[in-house]
């Protein structure tokens, strides 16, 4: 079956929300959980393949084989961290062709310093000149083969720049024919009500970070507000991160005779969603379809 566009996608849900998937698994269970898209973020993907941080330590190999396995295990529509390119305009075309064999629905590219990288766009210690993102987006734009690739522009300029300079780079950013831009580190209410004010009827990405000093807005909200696109980037890897953490204490404090641990009690539920989600019924039938052609013989 074909994928699925972020176009098509949009149709389906306006705004489109789109939880990120670290690995394979999580992009399964996303599709089964009724999602129209998913994204995927560097920090998670690192922080699950590799336990690196998301401060430039990789390239663009890292990425595509990381982005692969998640991609072949849903059909689903997703967008793709494409950090600054992975280096000048010739290996921002290369990132493109290598995106688009893998099957992105959409990829952004950001203006953060690479030498002075943070994980998060609201800790953003410098961007680039204009001059280089906007080199990397038309770059970016002249080499996607299919026209359903989305090219979305996200600046970190509000970080070391404020709001005024990162809302003019999201101008400029459309101006230069993008599909979407993404104002990052936003961290009042009121600036996402000036962003999507001044960018409504474009495609418009918010991000929604728990735990942290940014709002926590839903995404009718947003949608109101004039953004097309919600993301949570750390929603499922916090979570995840927190059932190993804590059941792993558990197991220790087990092992140790301190405190017994009490079989989980929603093993017999979460095992049947496992099994869902790697197909086992499937496999299954291909060995029971083998067995069954032998004895034909």
């Amino acid at each position: 079956m074909k994928r699925a566009t972020i176009r098509e996608a949009l149709e389906r849900e306006q705004p489109l929300a789109t939880p990120l998937a670290h690995d394979a698994l999580s992009a399964r269970l996303i599709e089964e959980a009724g999602f129209h898209a998913f994204t995927i973020g560097g920090s998670a993907l690192l922080a699950a393949r590799h336990a690196y941080p998301d401060i430039g330590l990789i390239g663009l190999t890292d990425m595509v084989q990381g982005i692969g396995d998640i991609a072949a295990a849903s059909r689903l529509p997703f967008l793709a961290d494409a950090d600054d390119g992975y280096g000048d305009v010739k290996s921002v075309a290369r990132t493109v062709a290598a995106y688009e064999a893998i099957g992105v629905g959409g990829l952004l590219l950001e203006d953060q310093d690479r030498d002075r990288k943070q994980q998060r766009a609201d800790k953003a210690a410098a961007v680039v000149d204009e001059a280089v993102i906007e080199g990397k987006l038309r770059a970016a734009l002249a080499a996607r083969r299919d026209p359903e690739t989305l090219i979305i522009g996200r600046t970190d300029a509000y970080g070391p720049l404020g709001l005024d300079a990162a809302m003019r780079r999201g101008e400029r950013f459309l101006a230069l024919g993008v599909d979407g831009i993404f104002i990052a580190g936003l961290k009042t209410e009121e600036d996402y009500r000036r962003v999507g004010a001044a960018f409504k009827g474009a495609f418009l990405s918010a991000a929604m970070f728990e735990g942290g000093d940014t709002p926590w807005l839903t995404p009718a909200e947003l949608g109101a507000m004039g953004f097309r696109h919600v993301s949570f980037p750390a929603s499922l890897i916090f979570r995840t991160v927190a059932a190993l953490r804590d059941g792993l204490q558990a197991l220790r404090r087990h092992a140790d005779g301190t405190e017994p641990l009490r079989p989980f009690a929603d093993a017999a539920s979460v095992r049947a969603t496992l099994d869902r989600a790697v197909d086992l019924a499937r496999w299954r039938a291909i060995e029971v379809a083998n067995e069954d052609r032998a004895h034909d013989r």
